[in-house]
């Protein structure tokens, strides 16, 4: 088993969106696909310790000529995420049907 060569953090903004996320695919379908579907997300979010230069560059931030964060898409979810150091920290996780533009100039430009 190898480990992580990154420590990955979840931004109290990340959590909350997969609180969401989780919730409303309880109250939408059922209870054991929200779990299933957390299982996947946390099992992605956990890969990125191990390559996260793997992402690439959202268009709405690299438009901006920002090369500062990466994403990675677990569909129909981007995952919005930067490395720090020895660190990925994940700031978004949501819906790529969403307006990204608005989300990332509010959740990440605005910091």
């Amino acid at each position: 088993m190898s480990t992580n060569s990154y420590r990955v953090r979840l931004t109290a903004g990340a959590k909350q969106d997969m609180s969401s996320i989780v919730g409303y695919v309880a109250r939408q379908d059922s209870q054991k696909a929200a779990e299933r579907l957390l299982e996947k997300l946390l099992a992605t979010v956990a890969s990125l310790g191990n390559s996260p230069e793997r992402g690439s560059f959202p268009a709405e931030l690299l438009a901006l000529g920002s090369r500062e964060y990466r994403q990675i898409i677990f569909r129909p979810y981007r995952l919005i995420y930067k490395v720090v150091g020895g660190e990925v920290l994940l700031f978004v996780i949501a819906d790529g049907r969403r307006d990204f533009q608005a989300l990332l100039s509010r959740r990440l430009l605005a910091q």
